[in-house]
């Protein structure tokens, strides 16, 4: 769940798609489905629940953004990264990660034992469930709580 292995390049050469930018975004890698199939004329079938990501490449105004992402590795570990924030939680061990990417890109001070970060981390901890709860995650968090976690 840390950067190095989350945030591999993407990147996107093709008919319409500006040279030499780059954007900072949320996007899944399921993403690049759709995003091949709009450049192909084609539509992606109704099943396909990621986007396209031709609206982001292309700034338009009404491109819809994420706000987070989620991630998740068997029944082992679960991830939120909102903006420049990420929470990791292991529910077999208990232990929670919190890392500010901006401070942080390479992810070596975790402040999930700073005091101070606890109701943001108690935030992104009850988005996180919501957000699996939504995408129908069949790890169940919902008696999970901070003063549980190492």
């Amino acid at each position: 769940m840390y950067e190095h292995s989350l945030k591999a390049p993407l990147i996107l050469v093709g008919p319409g798609i500006p040279k030499n930018e780059t954007r900072e975004e949320l996007v899944y890698l399921q993403d690049v489905m759709p995003t091949s199939l709009e450049l192909a004329g084609l539509t992606p079938p109704d099943t396909v629940e990621f986007k396209s990501l031709l609206p982001l490449v292309k700034q338009d105004a009404n491109a819809q953004r994420r706000s987070e992402a989620l991630g998740a590795y068997l029944n082992c570990q679960r991830m939120i990264r909102v903006k420049n924030e990420k929470l990791i939680v292991y529910p077999g061990s208990k232990t929670i990660r919190y890392f500010n990417l901006k401070n942080d890109p390479l992810e070596k001070e975790d402040l999930a034992g700073d005091a101070t970060h606890r109701k943001r981390m108690a935030e992104l901890l009850a988005l996180m469930k919501v957000k699996l709860k939504e995408e129908g995650d069949p790890l169940d968090l919902t008696k999970l709580n901070l003063s549980a976690l190492n």
